[in-house]
């Protein structure tokens, strides 16, 4: 891709990783690139320090601040205080296991972003795996058990608070938003800049957060990084979605500033304290034991090296951390290198993407013969025992099991695609119920697997004691759009569905270029012939109706 003239949005901007990027970026003129970090004051000295470096003439700078994590309407609070509050956890927990359609990605800050800025190039540097993996489960899981254990019993807010710690929800739903307002943006590029989590070092990493070696912590960290990456295989195996690619620094990444002065942890100044006066060692970490210290006006102070999201080093902590056999050092520029070429179209054999895609086994040439015999081995079977095997419900979803008998039905009144393409909807309707009825080794098959059957008035369903899934009825009766999802509808709007599939797949299936016009055709013989066959159809409905197309074998 073109850099000039593209919007481009980099979330986590600001940070070690993003201002390197942006410097990269602003000679090659770009339209506008939007600097995104948590903090405004963080978005707008990292806008600053692009400008008083000369670039700001380079494209237009935007400073955008907010968790993206969290909605627009939140922009300016943070996580921690929403989960202070009733409301602020309800709506976390809203965003993460609620229903999520076009009103729930509209209210996100992340969608807010992409559909705002329309960047045809989105960077992702904020280390996403950490943000998730800190809110430490562990820890809060640990709490509750020790409450309980005491005969204790966890509030409302305890169960609350425990669940918005919970990784994967939180992983999935942003990719979900992600994704949705990528496509409504019309993104063309996504590249992640992400994390081993280990800074490249294997499960005897000797920097952890407690005395396991590694910490659970560390270890969620890299577990949510992982999963990460294999979502975003998923999301570059999509179709229309942007180009997606990964790159994964496994060292540490070197640093924004060398000072001295105050040093900080959480943005905050240590403070000096000096204690002269023991505690008895069998008091001394009870929690009610008073500690008395002299606290210095003055904050600790001393020479630092700013490792961006990772803190403030000493010379002591970074010569170690960095050494030869260590975690060893990446710097931002490298990455920032990387990103580019690959934006760019330069492989630089770094895309974690790519990589998986060419290590992955896809479709053979024996598997496509040993299917074709599987088939023909059942089909006897089928013959030999007078039966149909139709759907057991195993596979999923209901909608499949609704399609594959849906066709078996089609198969029995018409038996070919050609005269299915031109059925009455009504008299259809008629005549399956009147199958039916008749048929009550089919009827029975469908009712088994837990499949309902929606009768042709549409306010009478024929179900058995298990149901594949229930509907969502609020105490109210079922909405018959339910059918769509996994019931036999057997109403005449159902009928004149599958006529308009009929006639599509006589179109794009029967009626397409034989081999005798060369290999640009998918053909499958049996799909060819005109029999109505449930797999066929069903797989035709799942490929082009549904858009559940693979793009890459």
């Amino acid at each position: 891709m073109d850099i000039q003239g593209r919007n481009i949005l980099i979330l986590g901007g600001s940070g070690l990783v993003g201002l390197a990027i942006a410097r990269k970026l602003l000679p090659l003129e770009p339209n506008r690139v939007v600097i995104a970090a948590l903090r405004r004051d963080e978005a707008e000295v990292g806008v600053g320090t692009l400008e008083n470096e000369g670039l700001g003439s380079k494209g237009e700078l935007v400073a955008e601040w907010g968790d993206i994590f969290l909605r627009t309407a939140r922009r300016d609070e943070s996580r921690r205080e929403m989960l202070a509050t009733d409301e602020g956890r309800e709506e976390i927990l809203d965003d993460l296991f609620g229903h999520l359609g076009e009103k729930e990605f509209r209210r996100s800050l992340l969608y807010d972003l992409l559909v705002r800025h329309s960047p045809e190039i989105v960077i992702d540097c904020v280390n996403t795996a950490t943000a998730i993996a800190y809110q430490d489960l562990f820890r809060s899981a640990s709490t509750i058990r020790e409450l309980i254990r005491s005969g204790g019993h966890p509030t409302v807010a305890d169960i609350e608070a425990h669940l918005t710690t919970l990784y994967l929800p939180q992983l999935i739903r942003h990719v979900q938003v992600l994704l949705h307002g990528m496509r409504k943006a019309g993104s063309q590029v996504y590249l992640k800049v992400g994390t081993s989590g280990t800074g490249g070092m294997g499960l005897n990493v000797p920097f952890t957060h407690s005395e396991e070696r590694p910490s659970a912590m560390l270890l969620s960290k890299s577990s949510v990084a992982g999963a990460h990456s294999a979502l975003l295989f998923l999301m570059g195996r999509t179709p229309e979605t942007p180009v997606v690619k990964e790159v994964k620094p496994t060292a540490a990444v070197g640093w924004k500033n060398i000072r001295y002065g105050p040093v900080r942890r959480g943005g905050k100044p240590i403070p000096r304290v000096d204690c002269l006066r023991p505690v008895s060692l069998a008091v001394a970490f009870d929690d009610d034991t008073p500690i008395e210290c002299e606290e210095s006006v003055e904050p600790l102070e001393s020479v630092y090296l700013d490792a961006g999201e990772n803190g403030l080093f000493s010379l002591g902590e970074y010569e170690t951390i960095s050494a030869l056999g260590l975690m060893e050092v990446i710097t931002p520029e490298e990455i920032a290198d990387a990103v580019i070429a690959e934006i760019r179209g330069r492989p630089t054999g770094r895309d974690i993407v790519g990589a998986l895609d060419a290590a992955t086994m896809g479709p053979t040439y024996r598997g496509g013969a040993m299917r074709e015999a599987a088939l023909r081995y059942m089909e006897e079977l089928e013959e030999a025992h007078g039966v149909r095997s139709i759907a057991f419900e195993m596979l999923g979803p209901p909608r499949l099991s609704k399609l594959l008998f849906e066709a078996e039905i089609l198969r029995r009144l018409f038996g070919d695609v050609r005269a299915a393409a031109d059925l009455d909807p009504d008299a259809t309707s008629k005549r399956a119920q009147e199958l039916l009825m008749a048929d009550g080794r089919l009827r029975s098959d469908i009712l088994s697997v837990g499949i309902p059957i929606l009768l042709p008035a549409g306010d009478e369903v024929l179900r058995g004691p298990r149901l594949a899934f229930l509907p969502d009825t609020d105490g109210q009766p079922p909405d018959p759009i339910w059918a769509n999802r996994g019931w036999v509808d057997l109403r005449a709007g159902s009928w004149e569905r599958w006529r308009d599939r009929c006639v599509s797949y006589v179109e794009r299936v029967l009626e397409a270029p034989g081999a005798e016009h060369g290999s640009g055709s998918d053909l499958d013989v049996r799909a060819r012939g005109g029999e109505i066959r449930p797999g066929s159809l069903a797989a035709y409905v799942f490929r082009y109706e549904d858009e559940g197309e693979r793009m890459k074998r």
